[in-house]
């Protein structure tokens, strides 16, 4: 194998490698539009909705109530709290087909599963009613005005609900809501669970809540990039031209990304597959380059920097994650190219002549 057939090969891994580490390139288009013949907005595959400041509500005893439709079995966040200042967050999420809560603060953090809670809603096309309750006892998850769970003693961060609002997404990394969203209520209280049961109601009959709401969204607008909040206690939404992530990890850490969701798992095992032609087409070069010279070494350096300008550059692309777990995947991979090189050169150099 010619010294000129090698240095294309390198090149050409080199360029994929980059190009599926880094497409597109840029920030997408936003995809969030508005409903025909009803209220709500529809996400698409990359979509959010912000606030354009924090909420004027009171802190930490707070309430929240969501009219979602999803319309794919997947790990998304329907809802996010956020407050730069402590880097804190509250996070309505779903999980293929459950509802799931998580809370961070600091170092400190919290989730709880309420399992199959999208499940009907999934299986007939038909919109549930989420809501949250957090106070001085725990907090409490009612679906469609029924109490589902109580969480005694859960955490939820210091102030979070005077934070700021993503709807459709995460705060740190893509992680789109895939669906519809109907309808949004804030309360600076802790609801009942008659006022749970009674505001379903409402939702169900008239597509709204009572007047008690300190933010309500409608999403009735059906034009333009601005929600309305018809409260006036939250400020009004809007709907960004270009996907954003509003705080972009930068090399997150392995034990922030470690989780034993089969996403995680199946996106690493791509991460090692896709850098074993690295490690195979640079091994050879450098041993057609540098016989007498070991070649171990410099081809993982290769693919580790390789990983690092990709993770690096990923931290300015919305639809991308940078994160420190891909360094170790990929230079995994990078070694097993090696592995196979070493293993299969024999057949190669027959085959090639040399």
């Amino acid at each position: 194998m010619t010294m000129k057939l090698l240095s294309l090969l390198c090149f050409a891994v080199l360029s994929i490698t980059l190009t599926l580490g880094l497409w597109p390139f840029h920030a997408p288009e936003n995809e969030v539009n508005w409903l025909k013949g009803r209220n709500g907005v529809a996400f698409g595959k990359h979509g959010t909705v912000l606030s354009r400041g924090p909420l004027r509500t009171s802190g930490s005893t707070g309430s929240v109530e969501i009219l979602v439709q999803p319309n794919r079995w997947t790990y998304a966040a329907l809802l996010t709290f956020y407050r730069p200042d402590k880097r804190s967050t509250l996070g309505l999420l779903q999980s293929i087909d459950s509802f799931e809560l998580t809370s961070k603060a600091q170092a400190a953090e919290s989730h709880f599963l309420i399992e199959d809670a999208f499940g009907p809603s999934l299986r007939q096309g038909k919109p549930v009613l989420v809501t949250v309750t957090c106070g001085n006892r725990g907090v409490a998850v009612y679906r469609d005005g029924a109490l589902a769970e109580a969480v005694p003693g859960f955490a939820v961060p210091d102030g979070i609900f005077a934070g700021w609002l993503v709807i459709g997404d995460s705060v740190g990394g893509s992680n789109s809501f895939r669906g519809d969203v109907l309808g949004l209520a804030i309360y600076d209280r802790e609801l009942s669970t008659a006022e749970a049961s009674s505001h379903y109601q409402s939702w169900k009959a008239r597509g709204a809540t009572d007047n008690s709401a300190n933010a309500l969204y409608l999403f009735d607008e059906k034009t333009g990039d601005v929600i309305r909040d018809h409260a006036a206690g939250g400020g009004d939404l809007y709907i960004p031209r270009k996907y954003k992530v509003v705080d972009e990890f930068f090399l997150r850490p392995v034990w922030e990304e470690f989780d034993f969701s089969g996403a995680y798992w199946r996106g690493n095992l791509k991460n090692i597959v896709g850098f074993i032609p690295t490690g195979f087409c640079f091994y050879a070069f450098l041993i057609a380059a540098r016989p007498a010279k070991k070649a171990l070494m410099p081809t993982l350096a290769v693919g580790f920097l390789v990983s690092l300008t990709i993770e690096v550059l990923q931290a300015f692309l919305p639809t991308r994650d940078s994160g420190m777990t891909d360094l170790i995947t990929n230079t995994l991979g990078t070694y097993i190219g090696v592995l196979c090189y070493k293993r299969f050169s024999p057949l190669i150099h027959r085959s090639w002549g040399g």
